[in-house]
């Protein structure tokens, strides 16, 4: 039976034989229906759900704004593009209300290291996973930032005519003479950490120089292109600078690193600092598949708030091809998670549930974002609720973060629905015991 959203007050009784998920997270339960932070009262609505037991599960839902829409709300150390990577504002919300100071905050498809930064923003321990080292690469230096004074140093003694390589492709995105400069510095980066000479302020000017490397400004190395959070191919690219009249220019590299870093500086006040560097001790960042993670111990984590790929909607390893190429990576060796069948990404994730079980401690629990794909006819909620209960967690609550550009017209339905996801869509777990 697919999931079904039933408009009705919690203290209506439901028909047999479904078994309502009472209060296990009562007072965000209740939280979420007072909540009017933005204008809007909640929709509250129950999810019936078959799991393949002898009950359904009836699931509180819960409908509104939760968080803002609106831009630069989060830290700037957030402000580093990635594709399909949620606002910081989402994993603090949970980590807000259901963890406390050190606790271990745990992301299994890290991404751009939204999760973990915001854990450790808020004094909480953070732990991440993801099988492609980019992102490791994107997210360790943050919690270790150098200062604007240190970078300068550094940036001005960077050797920009000592090239790797030069790809004649990559002159579809480059003014020669910025290739010979951004090929200088992935050499540069790849043999100090060859080496084990790569420090802090190299990490850190290695992560700006990934995420200046194309976009749609001034403000990168490229000639105008797709967002920064995707490369396009060089022949498309071609193409782009056919249609618009346009050539790569010259652009000054030294001034656009140091830009960015002021830019992702601009929050980092001493107590930001103090605060980074009383957790970067703890931090724990694994390069694997999340489905074992050994380093990390039983019963270990508080919260685990997540995102993981949505079958085909986006393609990671297409939209980094660049970014791999400049810290050395063959991206065909990255073997990230692109399954295009429904029933293939439930048994993915099902494995990653049982890890997840594992890691958890009694009493924690997992916020497990998806949403809609393929124009909104596939829902991954009816497919991850089995996923968890199977592995021994139980659904207190599902989250649904409806802001305007969604328009959402009803539960599980809304009007733009040309391609990906259009809400934040949360279904919250709670592995059993615990206070």
């Amino acid at each position: 039976m697919p999931l079904e959203a039933l408009e009705l007050p919690f203290d209506l009784p439901l028909a047999a034989p479904a078994r309502v998920v009472r209060r296990a997270t009562g007072s965000l339960r209740d939280e979420l229906a007072e909540f009017r932070e933005f204008g809007e009262a909640t929709r509250q609505l129950v999810t019936r759900v078959e799991t393949g037991g002898s009950e359904a599960l009836e699931i509180p839902t819960f409908v509104n704004e939760f968080w803002t829409a609106r831009q630069r709300q989060a830290s700037s150390l957030q402000e580093i593009s990635y594709r399909a990577c949620f606002k910081p504002q989402l994993p603090r919300f949970f980590i807000e209300r259901l963890t406390a100071r050190d606790e271990i905050v745990y992301d299994p498809f890290m991404g751009r290291g939204t999760t973990p930064i915001e854990a450790a923003l808020l004094h909480r321990s953070p732990a991440g996973c993801d099988v492609n080292p980019l992102s490791a690469i994107l997210t360790a230096p943050r919690l270790r930032p150098p200062t604007l004074d240190e970078i300068a140093l550094r940036v001005g003694k960077l050797p920009l005519d000592n090239p790797a390589d030069e790809p004649e492709d990559l002159l579809a995105f480059y003014h020669p003479e910025v290739l010979r400069a951004i090929s200088s510095l992935k050499r540069y980066f790849v043999e100090r950490q060859k080496e084990g000479l790569l420090d802090g302020v190299d990490e850190w000017l290695r992560m700006v120089a990934i995420n200046r490397l194309t976009g749609h400004s001034n403000g990168f190395f490229s000639v105008y292109t797709l967002p920064p959070n995707q490369a396009t191919s060089p022949k498309a690219q071609r193409k782009i600078n056919e249609k618009r009249g346009q050539t790569p220019p010259l652009r000054d590299i030294r001034t656009i690193l140091l830009k960015k870093s002021r830019q992702l500086l601009g929050d980092c006040t001493p107590e930001i600092r103090r605060r980074l560097s009383s957790v970067a001790g703890k931090a724990q960042w694994i390069t694997a598949s999340c489905e074992s993670t050994p380093s990390l111990r039983t019963d270990s984590v508080s919260l685990v708030v997540t995102s993981p790929p949505f079958l085909d909607v986006v393609q990671y390893d297409a939209d980094n091809w660049l970014r791999c190429w400049f810290v050395g990576l063959d991206v065909k060796s990255v073997a990230i998670t692109m399954l295009r069948k429904l029933e293939d990404w439930r048994e993915a994730m099902s494995a990653v549930f049982r890890e997840l079980h594992r890691v958890v401690k009694p009493g924690g629990h997992v916020a497990f974002e998806v949403g809609e794909v393929r124009g909104g006819s596939v829902k991954l909620e009816e497919t991850v609720v089995p996923c968890g209960v199977a592995a021994g967690f139980e659904p207190v609550l599902i989250l649904i973060n409806a802001q305007e550009f969604t328009k959402t017209a009803n539960c599980w339905g809304v009007d733009n629905m040309a391609k990906g996801t259009n809400t934040n869509r949360i279904v919250l777990f709670k592995k059993a015991g615990g206070a």
